[in-house]
Order: C-alpha cells, then structure tokens, then sequence
C-alpha cells in the first residue's frame, strides 16, 4: 500500500474510533440489547452501501483524472442510465428474474458507454478542454433524462431489487451486493492501471503528453478510452443504485459529479494528470461518507457537509502540489550529487 493510500486508511481509522466513542447507544429491536449508534452492522454496512456508489464511479474519473482530463457528467449519466432502464423495463412488460436483472444490467452500462464515447469523441474531435465538454454533457444527459422521462420517478421491476439488496446468508436487513461490487471494481481498476499496457499509457498520457506523443501512443485511442471507462462505471453505479432505492428519476444523482471527483482527488488523484489510483478512490469515497455519517451520527447541522468536504479537496489538492514540489527538489538534488 502506498503512503497516500496507508494515510487514508489511517485517517479513516481514527475517524471510525472517534464516530464509535462518541455516538452514544440505542436500543436495537432485533437483538433485544443496547448497541452502539455507529458500531454495529447495520449503520456500517449501509454507511459502505452509501460509500459504494460514489467508489464505482469515483474508479472511472480517477482514470479520467490520471489522463489529465475531468469527468463533471457522470451524475448525469448515472441519471440516463437509470431512467432509460426503467422505461426499458415498462416497454417490455413481464420478464424472468434472471433476464430483468441482465436487462436492466445491459441498458445501463450501454448508455454508459455510449456517454462516455460521446465524451470522448467531443473532447477529441473539438479539441476543447474537457472541462467545458461534460460541463456541457452534464446539462444535456440530465435534460435528456428529464424530457424522456417526462420528469416522473419510475419504479422498477422487485427482481432487480431484490437481487441488488440480497442478503447472500446474512440478515435481512444486510445488503452486501454493492460493497461486493466496489471492492471487485476496485480490485478491476488497480489490475487496469498497474498491470495493463492501456493503463501504464493513461500514466504516461497524463504525466507527459508530448513525450507520449513522440513516443508512438495513440493520444486519440487513450482519450476517448478513459472516458468510456468513466461512463461505464457510471452506468454500473447506476444499475446497483436505482436497484437498490426502487426506482429512477431525472434528478437522480444530481450534485454526484462533486463527491466522486472529491473522492479521487482526496483519494490522491492529482488534477495536472500522471497520479491516482482505484484504491485510493475507494478510500477517497469512504472518507467523504464517513464525514457525511460523522455529521449525522453526531447531529451536526448538515450545512457543515459542504464545508468539511471544501475543505478536505483543498487541502488534497495542497498536499499534492506541496509533494510534488518536494520530490522535484529531491530530483533536483539528487541529479546535481550526481553531477
């Protein structure tokens, strides 16, 4: 583990142990004793169920990220994705269990792709700063979604519910399906960036443009990838979230481009591209949930929310640019020793 990722994990350690200590007990019905309000299974399974979402799709625009571009429309993605399924799913009537979770499976990571492809292609073909593009993108999807939607929430079908929030032999009231889910995205994510040809060239891509350039790297290729990448993993947070809360509308999702990229950037994923990791954006995730739960938990006014969380990619994104200029120093000095 890296020392981003191992000071993460420390960090969300000790805020666990300070939620723990000072959350105080309540009177659980199902176990017929007094429980701690934040340690026990129920509040930390849904407390990873909440982080999972924003994880999924925070392993997409980290690799957005790495190639030194930015991803805002992936909650509107996450909104397309959903509403089209549901109206898959109404224009398709009845069907097996099986076949309406690998439907609804299939539509959402289609239009995914197909988002992100559309991403990628514009902010290839117009040579505009990606910034501009799915801000943009942003608008368009969700106004898509609100106009084929005609701004109702849409339920969908109990199987795919019911297989998002099975239990797999726990409690009923555990669901791990999507931290089952996470932690295999996560685990898809490191293999893509560390041992893949694709992914060391998103490395390179980002780190130096023109040296890719000379160096034979399809720059075009690499781009629109990242952002299908992206997409995809925004259809698949979209698959296991309107599964997991019953139904989809236009508004879903609305304001997750800003969780998911603060948790890649507080995750280590350096905004001037060449640094990031899956990891670290799963940890990014669960650091930005636990300060929502933390807020919750210790009946803070909620308003507190937006300004921990500014804070905290402040204070990433100062970090990163303070150990940067470091380990430059340490090259530079190294190199002169050398000399």
């Amino acid at each position: 583990m890296a020392t981003q990722e191992l000071g993460l994990f420390l960090v969300i350690a000790v805020l666990v142990i300070l939620l723990a200590s000072l959350a105080g007990s309540h009177f659980d019905r199902r176990a017929g004793e007094m429980v701690n309000s934040f340690w026990n299974s129920y509040t930390l399974l849904q407390t990873v169920t909440d982080a999972s979402f924003f994880a999924i799709m925070a392993v997409g625009a980290t690799v957005v990220i790495i190639s030194g571009g930015i991803d805002l429309s992936v909650g509107s993605i996450y909104a397309l994705a959903g509403v089209t399924m549901a109206l898959v799913y109404r224009a398709a009537g009845a069907l097996g269990d099986t076949t309406t979770v690998l439907l609804g499976l299939a539509v959402c990571l289609g239009v995914g792709m197909l988002a992100g492809l559309l991403n990628g292609i514009m902010v290839v073909g117009l040579r505009v700063h990606p910034f501009i593009i799915t801000l943009g993108t942003m608008w368009i999807l969700r106004g898509v979604a609100f106009v084929v939607s005609k701004a109702e929430s849409i339920l969908v079908p109990r199987p795919l519910t019911e297989a998002v929030k099975a239990s797999l032999g726990l409690e009923a009231a555990l669901t791990p399906v999507p931290m089952l889910v996470m932690l295999l995205m996560t685990l898809l994510g490191t293999l893509y960036l560390v041992r893949t040809v694709m992914g060391r060239h998103v490395f390179a891509f980002g780190g130096s443009p023109e040296a890719s350039r000379f160096s034979g790297l399809r720059l075009d290729r690499i781009q629109v990838g990242v952002y299908v990448v992206s997409g995809l993993t925004a259809g698949l947070a979209a698959f296991l979230g309107i599964g997991y809360y019953g139904s989809a509308s236009s508004g879903d999702a609305a304001g997750y481009e800003l969780y998911v990229i603060a948790a890649a950037v507080v995750g280590g994923a350096s905004l001037s591209g060449g640094k990031g990791s899956a990891l670290g954006a799963m940890l990014g995730a669960f650091l930005i949930v636990l300060i929502r739960q933390s807020i919750r938990t210790l009946h803070f006014d909620q308003n507190y929310e937006w300004i921990i969380i500014g804070c905290a990619i402040i204070v990433a994104v100062v970090l990163d640019r303070w150990s940067s200029r470091l380990t430059a120093r340490r090259l530079a000095r190294a190199a002169g020793a050398g000399a």
